[in-house]
């Protein structure tokens, strides 16, 4: 069983900034990819940024130079600081993971795909 906690969302204004986390703990092997997305209501959910086990993170461009992702490797936790946010920034954003639970999946290349409960975060203008 995997848990996958955020954290960090709130309201916040134009020009401002939030730090989000997203916790994943259970049994877990090893972890490939973590990522966010946000979704607006009525919206597709989109990609934010993704970070690899190894390389660079990407962005989507809307965010680019303003939203930073990290990883802890110790505590499984991937972070995305947002700065400068805009009232365009205001979704529910949650953390995507894909990971091993087994020696078995991670020697085959098999992976699962787990999503945080999402957390709100509000940009007023």
């Amino acid at each position: 069983q995997v848990q996958l906690v955020e954290s960090g969302g709130g309201l916040v204004q134009a020009g401002g900034s939030l730090r989000l986390s997203c916790a994943a703990s259970g049994t877990i092997f090893s972890i490939n990819t973590m990522a966010w997305y946000r979704q607006v209501l009525g919206k597709e959910r989109e990609l934010v940024a993704r970070m690899p086990s190894s390389g660079n993170a990407n962005y989507a461009d809307s965010v680019k130079g303003r939203f930073t992702i990290s990883r802890d490797g110790d505590t499984n936790t991937v972070y995305l600081q947002m700065t400068m946010l805009t009232p365009e920034d205001t979704a529910v954003y949650y953390c995507n993971v894909v990971l091993t639970t087994t020696a078995d999946q991670a020697a085959t290349g098999s992976a699962f795909r787990y999503w945080g409960q999402g957390t709100q975060v509000t940009v007023s203008s």
